[in-house]
């Protein structure tokens, strides 16, 4: 696939077939999970890429995976010489170093995730032969050091700029020069996972899981502390102990980066504080660069929506949650459950951001315990992340801390507002704009979303009968109009106003294969994107449920749901990007992260499978240290027609 070009075929979108006929569709032919495993054990791609023209003719494309790099690799370095692709870097823009190893080593991630792809419209990077086009890929975490031992968020995220030239007589795209993002003006990065493109070009980044404040210092083994690693996140990046001078504050993660490329192949990033301090997984700027819905990858989790004050500018705004005001369903014939908006506060990045500055502590403006405080009617009991909590704001009627508790701890201030804080792990957000419909991907449909679970809350009108755990996608219909729960208007014609079932997963018994989802359906969907060229939504997978996680292509107006490409065993899914025209070509973005995960211990009813499975994914992968950022290409099966 050396000279493969990247979907190839729709370079030619709207040109003439047979120099009358235009373009019609683009369908994809499936391809059947792997079964063997040389190829369980890497990137296995057997679809078709189909583009119809007007005339019935049809050309089509043979789909493969081609990677720019794994990481841990050395790749060219912006402005000269090397650099280590997913290398750690501390706030002094220093090499992390593994030294628990025979040999100390800097620290990469073998889990690349967010990737935006984009142009610029006068570059200066040097030695390109065709165009330059730049890609902005963040790294989530490491799994574990070189001992072995679980490294899980104790390290700041990596963000980096790549250059790629691209072929003009291809599409192909071959990596120039790597830029490492510096992070130290935003205190760093913590757990990065999806991202989206801005309609303005920038890369929308995320830090998907909160440092857990009131419990960041409870005993080892407290069930509200889902934030274990944080102090080791504040050493390995300020040097510094969590909770000392110098030392990293809670507050400042949790929030929504965004990284501006230039032209020389760099990149400057800045951080929003005032879109909600939640589990950002990915976020979804609608067409009219001013609403914003917002992936929230927990347990007892909600769907935020921000309406920025100016477009292309997410310093101001105003927060909103969701509150069903009709009952869920999981069933795909259902027009689906009404939505109104409670608002949770006006703010600005600047004014949050001082705030934290400020050294305001939760005590400050929020009590939280996870003592039964039941006999004080002050508190509310509400549940986070499946763990009760009881909460009541320090002062309702001082506008600042009632900001600070809005903004800094959002979950908690939604749960106390009366959202419907109920759904679990809301992930990718992504918008189809012709129809006004944005899609968001349940990972999990369990725990706070079941009637009778000891997390749920019935008067979320989110009380399931029984658990999916295969998850689903849902449909958002948006529309403007919208009032929120106070009654005032919503500034925005891109309210989602009902949200119903589109796609949903099945659960089965373990299969031969160690499938406890149909593998010939959607298994824990997380990234999602979006082609308006293409009328397809694509979905990867971060499936615990497939032994080898899929990326699927799903046709809305056929329902026809195809898959494209089998992941290595255990890896998740990632970095999906649909990008419908650069310079004049196609492209979908694919990553994966953590292969091998879990496939030691996979139900694989065949031990010599399994063990050939492992052994293989530990040759092509560095035994399990090393992941792949990349692309799919697409070669003619017929000649291409002028």
């Amino acid at each position: 696939m050396a000279t493969a070009s990247l979907l190839a075929g729709c370079s030619n979108i709207g040109r003439a077939a047979s120099g009358t006929a235009g373009y019609a569709a683009t369908s994809f032919t499936a391809m059947a999970a792997p079964t063997d495993a040389a190829a369980m054990a890497t990137t296995t791609v057997g679809s078709v890429m189909n583009v119809h023209f007007s005339d019935d003719t049809v050309r089509r494309y043979k789909l493969a995976y081609q990677p720019f790099f794994l990481t841990g690799t050395e790749v060219p370095k912006q402005g000269g010489g090397i650099i280590v692709a997913g290398g750690y870097y501390d706030i002094h823009n220093k090499p992390i170093m593994d030294t628990s190893g025979a040999t100390p080593r800097q620290y990469f991630s073998d889990s690349p995730d967010g990737t935006s792809l984009l142009a610029l419209p006068n570059p200066t990077v040097p030695g390109i032969k065709g165009k330059a086009v730049f890609a902005v890929v963040q790294f989530e975490y490491t799994s574990s050091d070189a001992a072995g031992k679980d490294i899980y968020g104790q390290l700041p995220s990596p963000i980096a700029v790549l250059t790629l030239d691209q072929d003009q007589s291809t599409g192909k795209l071959t990596l120039v020069q790597y830029h490492n993002v510096d992070t130290s003006g935003v205190h760093g990065l913590w757990i990065t996972c999806g991202a989206s493109l801005s309609p303005w070009g920038t890369h929308l980044s995320s830090e998907e899981y909160e440092p857990n404040v009131p419990f960041l210092d409870a005993p080892a083994g407290n069930r509200n502390n889902t934030s274990p690693y944080f102090n080791s996140f504040s050493l390995h990046t300020f040097k510094a102990a969590y909770g000392t001078p110098g030392g990293a504050n809670p507050y400042h993660y949790g929030h929504v980066p965004e990284v501006t490329v230039h032209p020389d192949g760099s990149g400057s990033i800045k951080k929003h504080y005032c879109l909600g301090r939640i589990s950002h997984e990915l976020i979804q700027v609608m067409p009219d660069e001013r609403t914003v819905l917002m992936g929230d990858d927990y347990t007892n989790g909600g769907l935020f929506m921000f309406v920025a004050d100016r477009k292309k500018d997410l310093s101001a705004g105003t927060l909103y949650v969701a509150k069903l005001t009709s009952s869920l369903t999981l069933d795909t014939a259902s027009a689906g459950a009404t939505l109104g908006w409670i608002k949770l506060g006006h703010a600005t990045s600047d004014e949050i951001e001082a705030l934290i500055d400020s050294g305001i502590r939760l005590d400050d403006f929020m009590h939280v315990t996870d003592t039964d405080m039941r006999a004080d009617p002050g508190y509310t009991k509400i549940f986070a992340d499946k763990n009760a909590n009881w909460v009541k704001l320090v002062d309702p009627a001082d506008a600042r801390l009632v900001k600070a508790a809005a903004f800094l701890e959002t979950h908690r201030y939604a749960n106390l507002k009366g959202a419907s804080m109920g759904f679990t792990k809301l992930e990718g957000t992504t918008v189809n704009i012709k129809d006004k419909i944005a899609y968001s991907a349940l990972q999990n449909i369990q725990d706070s979303m079941i009637a009778g679970h000891a997390a749920n809350r019935p008067e979320t009108n989110i009380a399931l009968p029984q658990a999916l755990r295969s998850g689903g996608v849902f449909a958002h219909d948006l529309a403007g109009g919208q009032h929120d729960t106070d009654g005032a208007a919503i500034d925005s014609e891109w309210v989602p106003a009902r949200t119903r079932a589109l796609l949903l997963g099945e659960d089965i018994a373990a299969d031969a294969l160690g499938n406890k989802s149909n593998p010939d359906k959607i298994g824990n969907p997380d990234n999602l994107k979006f082609s308006e060229k293409m009328r397809t939504l694509f979905i990867g997978e971060d499936s615990s449920r497939h032994t080898n996680n899929f990326l699927w292509a799903y046709h809305v107006d056929t329902g026809k749901l195809s898959r494209l490409m089998s992941l290595p065993a255990g890896a998740e899914s990632t970095g999906l990007h649909a990008v419908d025209e650069i310079n004049g070509w196609t492209y979908i973005m694919s990553n994966f992260q953590h292969p091998g995960e879990g496939t030691a211990k996979a139900a694989i009813a065949d031990k010599r499978l399994r063990a050939d499975v492992v052994t293989a994914i530990d040759q092509n992968y560095g035994n399990k240290y090393q992941a792949a950022v990349g692309y799919l290409t697409a070669d003619p099966l017929q000649p291409k027609l002028s």
